[in-house]
C-alpha cells in the first residue's frame, strides 16, 4: 500500500522525487564494490584524480555525492567550469572538486578550463569526474587534456545483479514515500529490463499512474504499465 493520500483522477504534477544521496543510502554490491572502495580510500583518490564511469542510473552521481560529503568537495557543473575557473584557481586553500557528467564540458573553453584545473590541483587537490562512457568517447579535441584524463585512474560501475536491482527498487519507492509489498518487487524483477535506469523509470511511471488514478501501487497497476511496454515496443535500431 501507499502511505500518501490519493484521490481518484488527480492530476499528476511533474515533481521529481528527491533521492537520498547519503553514504548510508548507497547500496553496496559486487557491481559497485571496487568503485566504492576507491572513493573510500583513506589516502584519497589515486594521484588526486579519478574518472568514474558506468551506465545511466548505475550510481555514479550518488557515489560522487558520497565522496564530496566525505571530503568536503565542491560540486562543480562542467557547463559553467570555464566561467568559474578564475575563482577555483584563486581559492585560498587546496580544493577537492566533483565534476559530475564531465562530458557536458562546453567546447574548447570548457576543455581548456578542465586542463588548467587538473594542472592546478596536481599535488595539492583532488578531482573526481563521472561519465557514462570512457574518456575516449567524450568527443574531446584538446590533446593535452586527453592525455591527462587517459592517465588518470579509471573505475567502472558494472551492471547490477538481481539483489542490487531489487534493493534499488525498494529505495526508489522509499524516496517517493511509497510503501509496496515485497511480492511487487519480485514481480517487477522478473519482467522489467534489468538495469538501474529502467528501475528509476518504472518507479516514476508507477507513481504517476497511481497518483492519477487514486490507486495504490500494486501488482495489478504494475501489470498495466508493463503491458504498455509490450504494446509500444521501442523502434528497432537502424
Amino acid at each position: 500500500m501507499t502511505d500518501r493520500p490519493r484521490m481518484a483522477e488527480q492530476i499528476p504534477l511533474d515533481l521529481p522525487a528527491t533521492p537520498a544521496m547519503g553514504r548510508a543510502d548507497f547500496l553496496q554490491a559486487p557491481s559497485n564494490a571496487v568503485a566504492l572502495a576507491a572513493v573510500d580510500r583513506p589516502g584519497g583518490l589515486p594521484a588526486g584524480i579519478m574518472v568514474l564511469t558506468g551506465p545511466k542510473g548505475s550510481g555514479k552521481t550518488h557515489l560522487a555525492h558520497v565522496w564530496a560529503a566525505q571530503t568536503g568537495a565542491r560540486w562543480q557543473s562542467p557547463v559553467t567550469l570555464a566561467r568559474d575557473l578564475p575563482g577555483l584557481l584563486n581559492a585560498p586553500q587546496a580544493l577537492s572538486i566533483a565534476l559530475d557528467d564531465a562530458p557536458l564540458l562546453r567546447g574548447p573553453e570548457g576543455e581548456e578550463a578542465l586542463f588548467h584545473l587538473i594542472n592546478h590541483l596536481r599535488g595539492t587537490g583532488q578531482l573526481l569526474l563521472s561519465a557514462r562512457a570512457p574518456v575516449r568517447d567524450w568527443g574531446l579535441a584538446l590533446p593535452d587534456l586527453i592525455s591527462r584524463l587517459t592517465a588518470a585512474a579509471h573505475v567502472a560501475l558494472a551492471e547490477p545483479d538481481e539483489a542490487l536491482l531489487g534493493a534499488v527498487l525498494v529505495k526508489l519507492f522509499n524516496d517517493r514515500q511509497l510503501r509496496v509489498q515485497p511480492a511487487l518487487i519480485d514481480y517487477l524483477l522478473s519482467r522489467m529490463e534489468r538495469s538501474l535506469a529502467a528501475a528509476g523509470d518504472m518507479v516514476a511511471r508507477l507513481d504517476a499512474r497511481a497518483l492519477k488514478l487514486g490507486r495504490p501501487v500494486t501488482r495489478a497497476l504494475a501489470q498495466d504499465v508493463l503491458a504498455e511496454d509490450l504494446d509500444n515496443p521501442p523502434p528497432a535500431d537502424a
